[in-house]
């Protein structure tokens, strides 16, 4: 639970004020006491009045001040909620490391197929866009409901040299904005707001290198998180070197590459930073998926709709604790009233011998 206005909950110090000036009032009538002779005479004159009745009014007036300072401080729960994502943004990594074989028949073709497969099922559903980056990142095909032609795309990826991560995030966040008035483009200045819940629009990286050009992963994250859009990761591939084999139309002509041979840089250069796109799914609010072939990597897919469409939203209850301190203020004056009333002597009362003077 969170507050929206904290600095109420100082309207709690009225609370040890009372008691204090009770104390007080107290001591000052033990001062002012009268001296009677007869215990008798006192047991009778406070006929009902047992020290439970006195103590649970004040007890419930206490409780139901301290509710309400509560509810002052605008108390706010973090539930989860239904809502259906707006847009989705498939961010695809096409580096030349997508050419590795380790995946059959190659990276990029099985994330074609992955991805196509997706975008099937969400036939119908929220606006898809296709956003791809090596050394620098672009629109594929800005946000539409077309599934033709988000496949059509998808069919002719083609690879290059550099891998880009920060910009495709930044590039799928002014897609998104063109289409979402809520969604500041990323040359806004944005304050992020921990309140203010997730935006109906979600990014999807799926990558299997680490950033070496352009923008810092993490600053764009922060960026996408002051804007309240989720980033689902994914890394893709096996930490197993393997051949590069792509076909021509794959093939981008990027420096050093050699269809069906080596790219420069190692094995090292085909693996993901997983450690990044953790923190990049943690900053945003997303989610991180390991995929290793073809398989885990739809079955990544497939899970994200569910990850979609729960999201955290921060419900105003001050209402409750307005109402719960109300009652709790109005059955502590009640029950003073009636344990208080005043009664007519009954025929026990009539019974008892009068008190005289000596």
């Amino acid at each position: 639970m969170s507050f929206s206005w904290p600095w109420a909950l100082l309207t709690l110090v009225v609370i040890p004020l009372i008691f204090a000036a009770r104390w007080l009032a107290r001591r000052g009538r033990r001062r002012a006491a009268v001296r009677v002779t007869s215990i008798a005479l006192v047991r009778a004159a406070a006929r009902g009045r047992s020290r439970w009745r006195r103590r649970i009014p004040a007890a419930l007036l206490t409780l139901g001040l301290a509710v309400l300072a509560v509810g002052a401080a605008r108390p706010q729960a973090t539930v989860p909620v239904a809502s259906s994502s707006a847009t989705i943004m498939l961010t695809l990594d096409v580096s030349g490391s997508m050419c590795s074989t380790d995946v059959k028949p190659n990276r990029i073709t099985a994330a074609e197929q992955a991805a196509g497969n997706f975008i099937k099922s969400q036939t119908g559903g929220p606006r898809i866009g296709i956003v791809v980056f090596a050394g620098t990142a672009y629109v594929l095909v800005p946000p539409t409901t077309n599934t033709q032609l988000l496949l059509s795309a998808l069919d002719g990826l083609t690879t290059a040299a550099g891998t880009a991560i920060g910009e495709g995030l930044l590039t799928s966040l002014d897609s998104i904005a063109q289409v979402d008035p809520t969604v500041a483009p990323t040359g806004a200045t944005v304050r992020h707001n921990p309140d203010a819940g997730y935006a109906d629009d979600v990014i999807v990286v799926l990558t299997d290198g680490s950033n070496n050009r352009g923008v810092d992963p993490q600053t764009a994250a922060r960026q996408s998180a002051a804007r309240g859009v989720r980033v689902f990761t994914i890394g893709y591939g096996t930490n197993r070197p393997a051949t590069l084999a792509c076909s021509p139309t794959q093939f981008g002509g990027f420096g050093g590459f050699q269809g069906g041979g080596g790219f420069g840089g190692g094995a090292g250069a085909f693996n993901a930073d997983y450690d990044a796109l953790r923190n990049i799914s943690h900053t945003t609010g997303g989610t991180f998926y390991r995929a290793q072939d073809a398989r885990e990597l739809s079955s990544a897919l497939n899970r994200l709709p569910d990850a979609f469409t729960i999201v955290q939203r921060h419900i105003d209850i001050a209402s409750w604790f307005a109402g719960a301190g109300g009652l709790l203020i109005a059955l502590a004056v009640l029950l003073s009233l009636w344990w208080n009333r005043s009664r007519r002597p009954g025929p026990a009362d009539n019974a008892r011998p009068a008190v005289t003077d000596p």
